[in-house]
């Protein structure tokens, strides 16, 4: 049976949403996903023709002049500048249900992850747009995926979906985007899940950092949500120099090590290279899985790269098949955090995908993916991302068990985003 917990209504529609609907209802007339797409492509420019492409990409080099050089010589905007809705109709416009439905006759969460990339990039825009033009001079791209949340375990694919957003924190050169989703049935919205981005400003050429318009702020509710993007920051710092990467495991860390391996040793040897899997449980080594995707022109961003939200839905797919061979059951998706755009794809790369069960607890589990691409050339490998899933399945699962100190650390790191996820899903 599926613990409910995970999905609770009573907290799902957070006070941004309904602040922002409330506030700017009809200012903003809303748009489909594909208006979206389009929309993007004229304010950088961009070429729908791949062989115009490069010429397109040269001619924004003259747009540096465009560029300002401090940030108080550009003009502030307001939280309500930037706000968009966005309509996916599902319901309404029956041809475009089958690129969002997967084989459990609900939509593909991939997807979604898709529009929430491409709707984050257009809201920044819209937070700075440039009065001077219609092309903007910014390449604005997506630097993380803070986290997401859901409050429903299936999207229906028969229904009209909203999304809403905004910029909710702004820095010198970087922005906080959140989003929430909604879905239409029984005559209402209902919400579907909350996202939180940030993107990045660069100049023309997608090569240094950029100044973006400031923010000002209306009411303590804005306030409130401005000073949750001050803590998110905060918190991503804390938790980038507590990596298992660069600090050794807390004490309460190494004791659950140290159980792991107490409970996994021959009691007729006992020696320090004999270890036997306990009943139930399955080593960390045998559950994986990977994957391969050759990067066409297909997949490529208004700047000649491979699209993050293709990447996220690729990485999301092969996790969700990994949870789902492990657990022999069917996985839902209860949040994905902390994923960082760490290089860009180029187009025609080798893009290597390694699922990995990490850490699980009852009936969930905790999937990281690794991203890399690999040049045949010179046979070298370099991380573009890392994503992090968490699942809940069907029926109780096998615990994953740990050999090596390197999988010990994986476990780790997985209790950590597990342990994160709990405490952003389930209401107190």
């Amino acid at each position: 049976m599926l613990s409910p917990r995970w999905f609770s209504l009573s907290k799902a529609c957070p006070p941004l949403a309904r602040m922002l609907t409330s506030s700017t209802s009809g200012s903003q007339v809303s748009q489909t996903m594909e208006e979206v797409r389009n929309r993007l492509r004229e304010i950088v420019g961009a070429s729908t023709n791949w062989r115009d492409h490069v010429q397109a990409m040269n001619e924004r080099k003259a747009l540096h002049t465009l560029l300002a050089k401090n940030q108080a010589d550009l003009p502030p905007r307001k939280m309500r500048d930037s706000y968009i809705e966005v309509i996916l109709p599902l319901g309404s416009q029956p041809e475009i249900r089958e690129k969002y439905l997967n084989v459990h006759n609900s939509v593909r969460f991939g997807r979604i992850l898709e529009d929430l990339d491409s709707l984050g990039v257009l809201i920044c825009y819209t937070h700075t747009k440039h009065e001077a033009g219609q092309m903007s001079p910014l390449s604005i791209v997506t630097a993380l995926v803070d986290k997401i949340g859901l409050w429903k375990q299936d999207i229906r694919p028969d229904c009209d979906i909203k999304f809403v957003g905004n910029v909710s924190w702004v820095g010198r050169t970087s922005m906080e985007v959140k989003m929430h989703m909604l879905q239409f049935h029984d005559g209402a919205y209902h919400p579907v899940l909350d996202a939180t981005f940030v993107m990045v400003a660069r100049d023309p050429e997608n090569k240094r950092p950029a100044f973006v318009n400031p923010l000002i702020l209306e009411s303590p509710e804005e306030e409130k949500i401005f000073k949750e993007g001050e803590a998110n920051k905060t918190r991503r710092v804390d938790s980038s120099r507590a990596s298992l990467l660069k600090m050794a495991p807390t004490a309460e860390e190494r004791n659950i090590v140290h159980d792991i391996f107490l409970n996994t040793l021959d009691p007729r040897t006992v020696s320090f290279r004999s270890r036997l899997l306990p009943p139930t449980a399955v080593w960390m080594e045998d559950a994986k899985l990977k994957g391969l995707e050759i990067c066409h022109p297909q997949e490529r961003n208004i700047f000649n790269r491979i699209f993050g939200g293709f990447l996220m839905r690729k990485a999301y797919e092969l996790g969700w098949a990994c949870a789902y061979s492990y657990g022999n059951s069917r996985p839902y998706v209860v949040a994905v955090d902390d994923i960082m755009f760490q290089k860009p794809v180029e187009i025609g790369s080798l893009l290597l995908l390694s699922a990995q069960v990490c850490y699980t607890e009852k009936n969930n589990a905790q999937v990281r993916v690794h991203s890399e691409v690999y040049d045949p050339a010179t046979r070298v490998h370099h991380t573009t991302n890392v994503f992090h899933f968490t699942f809940m399945l069907e029926n109780e699962i096998p615990s994953i068990v740990p050999r090596t100190y390197g999988e010990s650390m994986l476990y780790l790191d997985g209790k950590r985003h597990f342990d994160s996820a709990m405490k952003e899903n389930i209401a107190p």
